[in-house]
């Protein structure tokens, strides 16, 4: 099964896109479904020899040696509060956020492709983290996709900052005139992670969950007195949403035609070529992979700059 699952991947991923997305399932135990984005996957197969670490984060089963490579491995069941799995038989290796890991879960299932419309955001939890992104209905089946961002921060610890003394505050501040950035993305750490860039550039954010409450506020500001690019400065999206990904979101913005110059940059824990391709197909200005604050606050300032010249 999960031979033939990878053998598949590639292929799967070229109908990904444009409020598509493909989800690899899986399960941890002999009830529930889940899912994670194919484009995260870059390997299936039979569960390694582990070699465990001293030490190492509670998630972390050990690390293993795939393709030439050793990665370590979080026991996905461990992750999501349930007991650790002896039984995990298989590994899903996956590759976001320009780090490489493997997942532990006891069966893989299929891949399905959804409309992402039909994907909704996961419920909010009152206590504790949720590691959970969105929920999807496929037939009589609930599908819970996994916030593996989520996952990894929680492992690698706190985000980095931007470096100091590499801006000036004061000279931004000046420049923007009151200017916002509309951030979208459904993954908290995500947000949390682009509000903190913002904050130590001295910029404002209104901040959306996916990309059609982006479009909503965007048409919102535009139909607003005053203009629009006077009150906002750029467009930061995720490409990975429910309801409305960041393919669409930007291809909406460039039909409308009081939307079509804003700057948008694709902020994606995805960045392999196809990502990439698809970028430039939807108009986007700028793509910067998920989660360098150096290179996302120097994505900013280069924005900026442009701004003060035009």
């Amino acid at each position: 099964m999960a031979a033939g699952l990878l053998e598949r991947i590639e292929a799967q991923t070229q109908l990904a896109g444009f409020n598509r997305l493909a989800l690899l399932l899986f399960r941890l135990d002999g009830r529930q479904i889940f899912g994670i984005n194919v484009l995260k996957v870059t390997a299936v197969q039979r569960r390694p020899m582990l070699t465990h670490m001293a030490s190492s984060h509670a998630f972390i089963a050990g690390v293993a040696e795939v393709r030439g490579q050793v990665i370590p491995v979080i026991d996905m069941a461990r992750a999501l509060d349930r007991e650790g799995d002896a039984q995990a038989a298989h590994l899903i290796v996956s590759e976001f956020n320009r780090s490489t890991q493997g997942f532990l879960v006891r069966s893989v299932e299929r891949i399905v492709h959804v409309d992402v419309e039909k994907v909704r955001p996961a419920p909010e939890v009152e206590q504790g983290p949720s590691y959970l992104t969105a929920i999807a209905e496929i037939g009589a089946q609930r599908i819970e996709i996994i916030d593996v961002e989520r996952i990894l921060a929680e492992v690698v610890g706190d985000l980095q900052q931007v470096t100091r003394g590499a801006f000036d505050p004061g000279a931004i501040g000046a420049a923007l005139r009151g200017r916002k950035v509309l951030v979208a993305d459904d993954s908290r750490v995500a947000r949390a992670h682009i509000e903190r860039v913002l904050g130590q550039l001295g910029i404002g954010a209104i901040v959306v969950n996916d990309g059609r409450q982006a479009l909503q506020a965007l048409q919102r500001l535009a139909d607003e007195p005053g203009g629009l690019h006077d009150k906002l400065l750029m467009v930061i999206s995720d490409v990975e949403m429910p309801d409305m990904d960041g393919y669409r979101l930007t291809t909406e913005i460039r039909r409308d035609a009081r939307l079509a110059g804003l700057f948008v940059l694709l902020h994606s824990s995805l960045s392999g070529t196809f990502n990439q391709a698809m970028v430039k197909r939807v108009g986007a200005d700028q793509f910067i992979p998920k989660l360098n604050a150096d290179e996302l606050a120097q994505g900013i300032l280069a924005r900026l700059e442009l701004s003060q010249a035009a």
